[in-house]
């Protein structure tokens, strides 16, 4: 299976009905192809609109409607489009359940470089800052390492985020949860030992005496929203 889609499959098994969900740009847009059948939650993107729906047919897409990356979405009945000044009043002010984002880098204190990609320029942060600051709970969806290099780092050498303490990592290799006392192991992918997650992370992990094997959520197609 494809790393990126195994953590997608992962992270839609986090999503619970009448959760109101921010996904992010790249991998975490994905999240929504795997929800599981009877989970039924409202996607929000920050560019303004609540009650995204699948990709429609090719002749019925509106090039008015798009997610936070710009890529076509359709609207489900009662969905509400509105302006920046709303969607973030939304963000800021906790009425967010859940937001999936990428990261860059992921620290021992829980905390996320994700809007600045050394070497490249990039138009800015995105609503990324109001996202881990205001969402009630805040999942990184990333790979563990980038070209052999660990991402889960003792501290983070990129710019942070925001200095708040996210909730959960997840990754091709493991599920990982920011805690008072450092990180937490939980969960190891399938065929993935202990060992080569410790051996892929810089940071120091904790380990409990036992460490399951994650599920992942299987394919519902007809809930596909690319």
């Amino acid at each position: 299976m494809d790393e990126k889609v195994l953590i997608a499959k992962r992270v839609a098994l986090e999503l619970q009905s009448g959760n109101l969900v921010n996904l992010g740009i790249g991998l975490p847009t994905t999240v929504a192809r795997y929800l599981p059948a009877g989970v039924d939650v409202c996607f929000q993107s920050e560019n303004g609109l609540i009650g995204l729906a699948p990709v429609p047919a090719k002749g019925y897409r509106n090039e008015n409607l798009t997610d936070a990356g710009g890529g076509p979405v359709g609207a489900l009945p009662g969905a509400a489009a509105f302006d920046s000044c709303m969607s973030f009043g939304l963000i800021r002010g906790g009425h967010l359940d859940v937001t999936v984002l990428g990261g860059l880098q992921v620290d021992e204190l829980g905390q996320l470089a994700n809007w600045m990609v050394p070497g490249k320029m990039v138009p800015g942060m995105g609503g990324a800052m109001d996202l881990v600051t205001g969402a009630r709970r805040v999942i990184v969806a990333m790979t563990h390492t980038a070209k052999g290099a660990p991402k889960i780092l003792k501290r983070c050498n990129l710019p942070l985020t925001s200095v708040r303490r996210i909730s959960l990592v997840i990754t091709e290799m493991a599920v990982i949860e920011p805690t008072d006392d450092g990180l937490v192991l939980r969960e190891v992918a399938p065929g993935v030992t202990v060992e080569q997650v410790v051996a892929a992370t810089e940071a120091t992990l904790i380990v409990p005496a036992n460490v399951p094997v994650m599920a992942i959520a299987v394919d519902e197609p007809e809930t596909a929203l690319a």
